[in-house]
């Protein structure tokens, strides 16, 4: 529609109309355009100025070369140099004594909290309780070694993993390449019987035996386990990937082959050290 002046109000139309009735074309109010204005201007000087729009590999710096990861590099590097005698003392700490120093410890455990959170919880629970493959931390069954020393090795070092070569290392066979389907159903009953009462005793009969050919030399004539090789502890009730008769059937199957990274390549010996104290305050440290 062609544009025309309202009769009434004497303004100009947009030439739009709904039912006929017409749309004003108002103009805006000073104010407000004066204030879009200034706006635009605002912006431009701040795209300027500031980090602002995303390139491929970046963002543009802006001017006056601001950068929040600049602002939190300074506020921990001031947080350090307040805390430099107790890094340096926590770098040189006899681990086995860092519990008698109170003050070096507190500060260990709180530092320690703020890498687990930051590093470990994503696979361990922000409580270290755990997960499906992933241990609790919390109680004191430990495939390696719980006291502090090993603690500290460990996250030192990782296990498993194939970038550091003092890492953790052990492998459980697949066994479903190496003995029959029904010596796994049997070692499988017999595993159970170890720490449940829900089991085919005469299949368990059988797999004793299996079990003693092939998994004594690892877990042991009990299934209480070795650290020196990693080999997990299957006469208790606790189980890192699950103790149900499937769960076992593919554990035995299969295997497993958990991988920790080597944080040693990674943090601070600080941080390490801080961290390794954290796990084994938590309770389930020996």
């Amino acid at each position: 529609m062609s544009k025309q002046k309202d009769e009434l109000s004497g303004v100009e139309t947009t030439g739009h109309s709904w039912d006929g009735i017409q749309e004003l074309n108002n103009p805006l109010p000073r104010w407000w355009l004066w204030t879009l204005y200034l706006t635009i201007i605002w912006g431009i000087g701040y795209t300027i100025a500031y980090p602002a729009w995303p390139m491929i590999s970046g963002a543009t710096s802006g001017v006056m070369g601001w950068s929040t990861r600049a602002n939190v590099a300074a506020d921990i590097a001031a947080h350090e140099a307040q805390n430099t005698e107790l890094v340096a003392s926590l770098q040189a700490v006899d681990m086995t004594k860092l519990p008698q120093n109170n003050d070096l410890n507190r500060y260990a455990i709180a530092r320690g909290g703020a890498v687990f959170r930051s590093h470990c919880s994503q696979c361990h629970g922000s409580g270290a309780a755990g997960a499906k493959g992933y241990p609790n931390l919390l109680d004191d069954d430990w495939l390696w070694g719980g006291d502090i020393e090993q603690i500290t090795y460990t996250v030192r070092h990782g296990i498993r993993n194939v970038t550091d070569d003092d890492a953790h290392y052990s492998e459980m066979p697949a066994f479903g390449e190496l003995i029959e389907p029904q010596e796994i159903d049997a070692v499988v009953e017999y595993v159970m019987s170890l720490s449940s009462d829900e089991f085919d005793e005469e299949s368990a009969n059988a797999g004793e035996e299996v079990f003693a050919d092939n998994c004594a030399a690892c877990h042991g004539e009990a299934g209480l386990g070795d650290r020196d090789q990693g080999a997990p502890n299957i006469a208790d009730a606790i189980w890192l990937y699950g103790g149900d008769r499937q769960t076992l059937h593919e554990t035995v199957t299969n295997a497993r082959f958990g991988v920790m990274p080597a944080w040693g390549q990674r943090l601070s010996e600080a941080d390490i050290r801080a961290v390794s104290a954290y796990v084994h305050s938590l309770g389930g440290g020996e």
